[in-house]
């Protein structure tokens, strides 16, 4: 006999049982003498109520559950179910004016059944986990984990860190803001004070970790909250949001490390959501680099915001694949369509160009690795610098409506054939808008977007140390010095999305990315927050700054200055002047060299870009 079966079987035997000693025990509590002549009726009544009390448990679902996990829902299903009975009986009675039993007694036995089956249920569980040494369960290795958060989310996590032996935390105290809540106890253990307090009771409870469990508060509230945990040396962990408190997904699985993007020191971006959706709305949407970390992003903004079709574009496979894939299984709605190509290939682009109708581009193509580009620095120039010129060709020619450039504050006034490939593309989107302009016919908005770093992208420096605090240091910065500004892939996303809704041809749009941050200290943060302790448990080495890269970036040359738009976070770089004639004329010097694998190419890259040092 199937184990499924078997148990079912079993606990029918077992409610049976309750039943039967149910019935006769309300003859007793009544002093109700039980006479042979109505022996035929009792046997006929107690089969009666056992197959329509076990019919009502199997229709409620009591036979799908273990008595292992009985449950405050079970006991409303037995409850349901013992109401159903009494409703029916009672009609019977009535009915039939019935001699041998009354509406007391049923009531009686409607009452003693419903708190022996729950006594006994709910008996049983107690013993199986006491058995099993579930109840108080002993855990291995364990680690005293503080709680921030006596709410809805707190108590769901500490729940589950309790009747599980397989996660090596053992919660110790809980914190609250709330004092209404302090000295108070749930499932047993205390809260022990206010956010204030948290760095005197990690060391009192001698806390390893504390898990922020307060998922509605705002990212202010959260960098303040975060700030007080990073003095304790624990390691910290964090439910991400609020809408898994509402879809009831809060659980040991939703816990993740803290990000230094909790650590901003400013609130998330906020975009104008219906722009995005005026233009990109019922169009098809070329996104070059569309596999790559700031492309994939951009491909999930652009899908959630029904074009008539999206098409991906990477020279990559298995990210192209990826992004597919991904989209496909959220967003099936979505009409995606997958193209391996590389930009360098204008025939190819030709060919995407005459099928597919295209209404608006965003490159983001590019070899973006600093030091990597200065060993190679043809290829640089070839993917960076023609393969834009040869997409921004193709787009003009086929009337695409708005061309987004991709860019990055390493073109203003770079130190490395990286950052010089960018403002030759800014350079590239700029002069063929001016040239549209002369001659009075604007069919394409060419605009570029410039932003610095992004969190957790390719070749982001955030990953690198995640990777050498698992491996025990040492933590590598290049100078103690150095700064970068920072953002979210999705927050640099969502604006570059806004800024395509400005497009004005030939503007470069220029992100607020806040204040810079000094890697030297985001290092120590990190670990920090990963539990260790800086220059004690994991140690920062200093190596140098790499070839080609700066102490740190600008957002503008000394010639530009800023205009505002509707949003304040994105801002307009007045155009440099430079001769569209002699730059276009350069470029084709430039394209021979490269081509020719020419070993002076940064000599030539300095001469169409002059704020260029190597």
């Amino acid at each position: 006999m199937p184990s499924i079966i078997r148990r079912k079987f079993l606990l029918g035997l077992f409610d049976i049982f309750v039943i039967m000693l149910s019935i006769f025990a309300s003859f007793f509590l009544l002093s109700q003498p039980l006479e042979k002549e109505y022996l035929l009726f009792y046997i006929i009544f107690s089969t009666s109520e056992c197959v329509l009390i076990l019919t009502m448990f199997a229709l409620a679902g009591l036979y799908k559950a273990t008595l292992k996990y009985t449950s405050v829902i079970d006991l409303l299903k037995i409850g349901f179910a013992i109401l159903l009975n009494f409703i029916f009986v009672s009609i019977f009675v009535i009915a039939t004016n019935s001699r041998y039993i009354n509406m007391r007694y049923i009531s009686i036995l409607s009452l003693v059944l419903l708190l022996l089956t729950a006594f006994i249920r709910f008996s049983v569980r107690l013993f199986i986990q006491i058995r099993n040494n579930e109840l108080f369960p002993q855990k291995e290795n364990q680690n005293n984990v503080m709680i921030i958060g006596a709410g809805d989310a707190g108590t769901t996590i500490l729940r589950e860190l309790l009747n599980t032996t397989k996660i090596e935390r053992n919660p110790v105290c809980l914190i609250d803001n709330n004092p209404q809540k302090v000295g108070t106890t749930i499932l047993g253990i205390p809260v022990v004070g206010t956010n204030e307090t948290i760095q005197e009771n990690a060391k009192k409870f001698h806390v390893k970790e504390i898990i922020v469990a307060v998922p509605s508060i705002s990212r202010k509230e959260q960098q303040a909250l975060l700030k007080i945990c990073e003095k304790t040396n624990c390691k910290v962990s964090i439910i991400p949001g609020l809408y898994q408190l509402v879809d009831g997904t809060v659980s040991i699985r939703s816990i993740r490390h803290v990000s230094i993007s909790d650590l901003l020191g400013r609130g998330e971006i906020k975009v104008n959501l219906d722009e995005i959706m005026g233009y990109i709305e019922n169009r098809v949407v070329l996104v070059t680099g569309g596999g790559g970390s700031i492309g994939s992003e951009l491909c999930r903004q652009i899908a959630s915001h029904y074009p008539k079709q999206l098409i991906i574009l990477d020279i990559y496979e298995n990210n192209a694949y990826d992004i597919q894939q991904e989209l496909l299984r959220k967003m099936p709605y979505c009409n995606i369509l997958v193209l391996i190509a590389s930009i360098r290939d204008k025939g190819k682009l030709e060919d995407i160009f005459k099928k597919y109708n295209i209404d608006i581009v965003f490159n983001a193509a590019a070899h973006k690795h600093v030091p990597l580009m200065e060993t190679s620095p043809n290829e640089a120039i070839k993917n960076n610098v023609f393969g834009t010129l040869n997409l921004a060709l193709v787009s003009e020619k086929y009337h695409v409506k708005r061309f987004i450039q991709i860019s990055t504050d390493k073109a203003v006034n770079p130190t490395n054939i990286m950052g010089a490939s960018k403002r030759i593309c800014e350079m590239i989107i700029q002069a063929i808008g001016r040239r549209q302009l002369s001659k009075g016919k604007c069919n394409t908005e060419f605009v570029a977007v410039r932003f610095g770093n992004v969190l957790g992208s390719n070749g982001s420096v955030i990953p690198l140390f995640k990777k050498q605090i698992a491996e025990g240091g040492p933590v590598t910065v290049t100078d103690k010095n150095i700064t970068r500004y920072f953002m979210t892939i999705p927050e640099a996303v969502s604006l570059v999305l806004q800024a395509g809704a400005y497009a004005s041809s030939g503007e470069i749009y220029v992100l607020d990315m806040g204040e810079p941050v000094r890697i030297y200290d985001l290092a120590e943060t990190l670990i920090r927050l990963s539990g260790f302790k800086p220059h004690e448990d994991i140690q920062i080495k200093i190596t140098g700054l790499r070839p080609g890269e700066k102490l740190y970036e600008e957002r503008l040359m000394d010639e530009e200055g800023l205009k505002t738009t509707a949003n304040g976070l994105i801002n307009i770089a007045n155009p440099l002047e430079f001769n569209e004639e002699t730059f276009f004329a350069e470029l084709d010097k430039l394209y021979i060299e490269t081509y020719k694998e020419s070993d002076s190419i940064k000599p030539i890259v300095k001469e169409l870009v002059p704020t260029y040092k190597f």
